[in-house]
């Protein structure tokens, strides 16, 4: 998911750079949100780790 939020920020730039703006900002707002949603999900599977170890113990 990380992977698409980089592909449509390098298509947001280069579109910026070519005078496209609505496609920019466009894509600058999907790529914010996989970059949220990816995060997320990070700090989701990071607290079920924990808490996976705890339980071990």
């Amino acid at each position: 998911m990380l992977k698409w939020a980089l592909i449509f920020f390098v298509v947001s730039v280069v579109a910026g750079l070519l005078g496209f703006t609505g496609l920019s900002a466009a894509s600058a707002g999907i790529a914010k949100i996989l970059f949220f949603v990816a995060v997320a999900i990070f700090i989701i599977f990071l607290v079920l780790a924990f808490m996976a170890g705890s339980i071990a113990f």
